[in-house]
Parts: C-alpha cells; sequence; structure tokens
C-alpha cells in the first residue's frame, strides 16, 4: 500500500487532479505523484512533485487550469511537470538522474504507469549525473557566499541540498550495480565510505533542517560545509566512472 500524505495535502492534491482531468479531459494520459511525496518521506521543506503526461497541451486547457495551480502552488507548494507523451523517452535521456529518480519511487494518481518500458541508458545517467553534481557544487558555492553570515537563511539551503545529493547518491549506487537503495540510504552509504565523523553529522543536520526548516545556533555553517565537502565526494568519484 503507498504511503498516505498528510490530510490537507492530500485534500489539496486531490482537488488539483480532478481540475487537471475537467481541463484536459482525455488528453490527460496519466498524473504521477514523485519524489519525496511518492515514497512517505515529505517533510516540512518538501516540496510536492507532480508529472502530468499529456496528449497534447492547449492554451484553452492551460487557462482552465492557472487558477486550480496556484492555489495548490500557494497552499501545499505543488510543483507539477507538464510534460507530452512523445517527450517522455527524450526527457528521460536527457534529465536522466531525475527520472531514474521519478521510476523508483512514483505514485499514479490517474491513468496508467508510463514508465514500465521506459529505461535510461547507464551513459545518460553517468553523463548527466557529472552535470548535476557540478551544477550543486557551482550552487553551493554561491550560496555559500550570500548566506552564510545569516544561520536561518543557511538552514534552509541545506534542506534544499537533501534532494540533488540523495538523488545523485542513489544514480551511483545504480551505476556501481548496487541492490536498489533510497536517495538517503544510498547517501549515507556513500558517507560511511568516506570514514569522517564530521559529514556524518553534517547529514543529521540536513535531516534536522529538513524536518524542521532550522537548526540550533552553530550548526548551520559547519554542517553546510560538510555538504559542500560530499557534494565534491560525489562528483569525484563520478568523474573517475567509466
Amino acid at each position: 500500500m503507498p504511503p498516505s500524505l498528510p490530510e490537507e495535502i492530500q485534500r489539496h492534491l486531490d482537488v488539483f487532479v480532478a481540475a487537471a482531468q475537467t481541463a484536459f479531459e482525455d488528453d490527460l494520459a496519466a498524473a504521477v505523484l514523485f519524489g519525496s511525496a511518492a515514497d512517505g518521506q515529505l517533510r516540512a521543506t518538501s516540496d510536492v512533485n507532480l508529472l502530468l503526461l499529456l496528449k497534447r497541451f492547449t492554451p484553452q486547457a492551460a487557462d482552465a487550469l492557472r487558477g486550480p495551480l496556484r492555489m495548490a502552488h500557494a497552499a501545499i507548494d505543488l510543483q507539477v511537470m507538464f510534460l507530452l507523451e512523445g517527450e517522455l523517452t527524450q526527457a528521460a535521456d536527457a534529465f536522466a538522474v531525475k527520472f531514474a529518480d521519478i521510476i523508483a519511487r512514483h505514485q499514479v494518481l490517474h491513468g496508467v504507469a508510463p514508465f514500465a518500458s521506459l529505461h535510461t541508458s547507464r551513459d545518460a545517467v553517468l553523463r548527466r549525473l557529472r552535470q548535476v553534481l557540478l551544477n550543486q557544487q557551482v550552487r553551493m558555492r554561491e550560496r555559500y557566499m550570500l548566506l552564510s553570515l545569516n544561520e536561518e537563511q543557511l538552514a534552509g539551503a541545506i534542506a534544499d541540498a537533501a534532494g540533488p545529493l540523495r538523488s545523485a547518491a542513489a544514480s551511483l549506487a545504480q551505476l556501481e550495480g548496487k541492490s536498489a537503495q533510497s536517495g538517503k540510504q544510498a547517501l549515507e552509504a556513500f558517507v560511511d565510505q568516506l570514514g569522517d565523523p564530521a559529514l556524518h553529522s553534517a547529514l543529521q543536520a540536513m535531516s534536522a533542517a529538513r524536518e524542521t526548516a532550522r537548526l540550533a545556533p552553530g550548526q548551520a555553517l559547519p554542517a553546510f560545509t560538510g555538504l559542500m565537502a560530499i557534494t565534491e565526494r560525489l562528483r569525484e568519484h563520478a568523474e573517475q566512472m567509466r
């Protein structure tokens, strides 16, 4: 049985999916919940991620859904990917790390699961993984420069890093042929191999930041620099893979 969502989130999600069915009618092939909301890992700082797979995207149908989307975005931070059926294979190749995660953890809310015959190639996953980690490194340097003097804002940046780092670690584990793991488990296993207690403390702080959107005084800066170090090691590992 799929993990249950908090009542308020489930209610807003049901309303939005019903509105999408009304707006797109037969052009809505599937509505797929993915990410932390799909596997019971939703936290205070988490987005609610939804894929709408469409046969056609028309302005008339989209216009009918603008109001419900704005309401759901404001209420539960709903983020929606609008994708055409004919774009699915290309999107899985272009965004291989994201789609590897979507395939691994999702719930179909409407229609039929579109991933049965969809596979991301090893080369595509590795190429995209390197891009994602490079982008994460660059972004974290910017966040450090802008936010490191403000612990409250830095705690938010720490929580935001969880998704990309966990997805990257899960992709690395997949590329190495390891048994299927959640992103959290894969990241913890990767840090275990590094043997640095400070990096474990950074992961614990990241989990705490996701839970509460804040950290105790003095925790944020060492946690963020620890996550920067983990990101660097993940990228080094990915660059060495063939």
